[in-house]
């Protein structure tokens, strides 16, 4: 099986790396020249385009930021849509809107190829390692049949849904509850700096309590660290989703106080820092009170 990675940054040149680590020819295409050398250095064959990745591969991997940037390399004049062979997979990966999901499976319908609606959660670690939770949503005779490609680049793979959105609909889910634990986590640390508390001792208490998760430690880490930029986490990818998740409440009629209130946190460290990366909402934090958590 050949595969194929369109979108070849923080997340994307990680499925590209574990994808050829596993012994997958693997074709890519991304806008920066800097990210092309790379995939080129790693063992990858570049593309010039979308259309051109389709030629090549079996199941191709979009790993965009946007919704209209996936439709484009999909269903564009220069899209997979146009290449790919009949039974390949377009494996929808990015985090995009529920509804653009649905509009590029509805798309495809007639073409013979399939959807594969699977976000995926582990950030850049996560998809370096090789780490990913799936969140796959397509009939079961297609995720069986491109297991190999998927379990190449993750650690869990859950079957949400056959249809196109249903994954997307996960994740929209997951991001509110994570966008609201990473705001919390930027509170507790403003705080600790105010109180005089050391970074390093907020840090061990919380990593070591029922507190510590993935989540809470990682970002205490940077935090003490001030490591706010080029961690691999830029602070637009998690302010988009939550945006997401908050056009799912509305649609669906359901209060989400505090992830309204983590989206409002990540537009002000957005607005202030926008080449930072999520933990730089501290900072915003910090300034206000007149303190900074060090280690």
């Amino acid at each position: 099986m050949r595969a194929g990675v369109i979108g070849l940054g923080d997340m994307g040149s990680g499925l590209a790396k574990n994808l050829i680590a596993n012994g997958f020819q693997t074709t890519g295409r991304d806008l920066l020249d800097q990210r092309m050398q790379a995939f080129g250095d790693m063992g990858g064959k570049t593309a010039e385009s979308a259309a051109e990745v389709g030629a090549a591969a079996d199941a191709v991997f979009v790993m965009v930021m946007k919704g209209c940037e996936a439709k484009e390399v999909i269903l564009g004049a220069d899209g997979l849509v146009q290449t790919m062979a009949p039974g390949g997979a377009v494996i929808l990966s990015a985090t995009v809107h529920p509804s653009e999901a649905r509009e590029i499976g509805a798309a495809l319908g007639g073409t013979g190829l399939h959807l594969i609606d699977t976000p995926v959660s582990g950030g850049y670690p996560g998809a370096q390692a090789g780490t990913l939770t799936m969140m796959a949503a397509a009939p079961d005779e297609v995720l069986d049949r491109f297991a190999p490609v998927m379990h190449a680049v993750s650690a869990s793979i859950h079957r949400v849904g056959t249809e196109p959105g249903q994954g997307q609909t996960v994740k929209a889910v997951l991001q509110s509850l994570l966008g609201a634990m990473f705001s919390a986590t930027f509170e507790a640390a403003s705080l600790a700096a105010k109180a005089g508390i050391p970074g390093q001792v907020i840090y061990d208490v919380v990593s070591t309590s029922s507190g510590g998760c993935g989540i809470t430690s990682n970002a205490l880490e940077k935090i003490i660290d001030r490591q706010f930029e080029g961690t691999g986490s830029h602070i637009n990818t998690m302010h988009k989703d939550l945006t997401i998740s908050m056009a799912l409440g509305q649609e669906l009629g359901v209060p989400l106080h505090t992830a309204a209130a983590a989206m409002q946190i990540f537009h002000a460290g957005r607005t202030k820092y926008p080449n930072g990366d999520n933990w730089v909402c501290t900072r915003v934090m910090e300034e206000i009170v007149g303190a900074e958590l060090h280690r």
